[in-house]
């Protein structure tokens, strides 16, 4: 039997109005799974070989996640926010 999941919630402060999580968020996220996130890669240029295989990477998996870009108020949801903060 595989073990049970621990559900964890989000503060608004855990997570950076323009994309992705804050500071807060990715400690809070850390210290319960035990995951290693790091903040997003948002240069172009001048990155190392290990930074742009994870935009590459996150860039690819990002994009092929269903769901609109839009709110119905016309607001960008949290996936739009994320690929434009990554700038992918």
């Amino acid at each position: 039997m595989a073990p049970r999941r621990r559900t964890l919630s989000l503060r608004k402060s855990d997570k950076n109005p323009t994309g992705g999580l804050s500071e807060s968020g990715r400690r809070r996220i850390n210290s319960a799974t035990g995951s290693k996130l790091q903040r997003p890669v948002t240069k172009t240029s001048g990155l190392s070989k290990r930074e742009k295989g994870r935009k590459k990477s996150f860039c690819a998996r990002m994009k092929g996640v269903k769901g609109a870009m839009k709110k119905p108020n016309g607001k960008p949801t949290r996936k739009a926010l994320a690929l434009r903060k990554w700038r992918c």
